[in-house]
């Protein structure tokens, strides 16, 4: 989809093997690097679950941390549970995810780039009809708009397994998947989180394209803004 001139918009869909992996601050860092690359940068979350009036959402972070402006939240919902969950909860009908890619791409206008963050895993659901952040991509090609999937992870035990069946079911469902994402790297690494690191593009196939220090989401902007081009390991965002 071209959008604001003849070079595509690009859109990427960053993506985690669980909840509170780091997908946030993930987000944050790749709009600063867009920004200072000269990109004109988009931020949509499609589902915030779990947080309560007055209380910061994942946008809200992002705009805190990346400086970036240009940010859209779909749909929000207070219990800390999956947006399905949630929604049927409150009694509420999520709008299906066709919908939802279409209000992605509004939100996105003339950018030069779209991160798209999902909530939790692929397999969530994002809307009350069953749709996932999968269907998502699904929409979103639909419409001439093919997102790439970047998946972030942790160290712990258990992260091989996640996060190959992660990667499989993008693959799966026939979608492109850039790259993998430390998100958040304790210093020091014990045994496992040593093996996991050198162990994860070996399970996968695929490189890992940063990796963040564990608590840089507490860092006050300025730094987090000043460095987090630091812990990524090429200009792949800025890559045609």
């Amino acid at each position: 989809m071209s959008l604001g001139g003849d070079a595509p918009m690009r859109v990427v869909i960053v993506t985690g093997t669980d909840t509170g992996v780091g997908k946030t601050v993930t987000t944050a860092a790749l709009a600063r690097i867009g920004l200072d690359r000269g990109l004109k940068v988009a931020v949509v979350k499609p589902a915030q679950t779990g947080v309560s009036a007055g209380e910061p959402t994942d946008v809200a972070v992002i705009e805190q941390l990346s400086g970036c402006r240009h940010l859209t939240e779909l749909v929000r919902l207070s219990d800390a549970l999956a947006p399905d969950s949630a929604a049927r909860r409150a009694g509420i009908e999520i709008p299906r995810v066709t919908e939802l890619a279409t209000q992605s791409l509004s939100a996105a206008a003339s950018c030069d780039l779209l991160l798209v963050e999902g909530s939790g895993g692929v397999a969530v659901r994002l809307d009350t009809a069953g749709g996932t952040l999968l269907d998502l991509a699904d929409a979103l090609a639909h419409e001439d708009a093919t997102a790439e999937f970047v998946v972030v992870t942790r160290l712990a035990l258990g992260t091989l397994n996640h996060t190959e069946l992660t990667v499989t079911a993008i693959r799966t469902g026939g979608h492109p998947v850039t790259g993998l994402v430390v998100g958040a790297v304790p210093d020091p690494l014990g045994l496992a989180e040593q093996s996991n690191l050198s162990d994860l593009p070996r399970v996968t196939g695929l490189p890992v394209l940063g990796s963040l220090p564990e608590g840089v989401g507490h860092w006050q902007p300025a730094r987090f803004r000043a460095t987090c081009a630091q812990w990524f390991d090429s200009d792949w965002l800025v890559q045609p």
